[in-house]
């Protein structure tokens, strides 16, 4: 199986660079290629090496992953608690059972501070932090609602 190669054209249009540009980068060894008679051809690999993208395997698709850390003041551990089932519940429901949410919740009593950590798909994570700001800003009393003893 060969790989497939690009001209210095070709990887000039593609980074949208000039092709004096190219030439400079595989002159000043930045950029890999094979010398073909006149002309240099540039590997796929060498390419992506360059611009720092892993290897392209056909068949494979690429995935992102998003850490995000929500820090939310003013939180006694009553709402925390419920905040964070609320937030567990949500990441737990209804996404890609393959690459699911990974959530964590801190609550520091002292400085009633709730600290919420997510990583996952940029999707699901933007759709649990919609969540999250519609609860946060909504007047529910969600954060503010006491425990009653039933």
């Amino acid at each position: 199986m060969t790989e497939e190669m690009y001209s210095v054209e070709q990887v000039a249009d593609r980074l949208n660079l000039h092709v004096r540009t190219v030439r400079g980068y595989i002159r000043s060894g930045r950029l890999r290629a094979v010398r073909i008679g006149k002309q240099y051809r540039i590997a796929a690999s060498d390419l992506d090496a360059l611009t720092g993208q892993a290897p392209t395997t056909p068949g494979v698709a690429r995935q992102a992953e998003v850490s995000s850390i929500v820090q939310i003041d003013g939180v006694d551990r009553a709402a925390a608690d419920r905040l964070g089932t609320l937030v567990l519940t949500s990441a737990n429901t209804a996404h890609d059972q393959a690459n699911p949410l990974r959530v964590q919740t801190v609550h520091d009593e002292q400085r009633h501070r709730l600290k919420i950590i997510i990583l996952g798909d940029p999707a699901a994570t933007a759709e649990l932090l919609h969540l999250l700001d519609a609860v946060l800003n909504a007047d529910n009393g969600l954060l503010d609602r006491e425990v009653r003893d039933a």
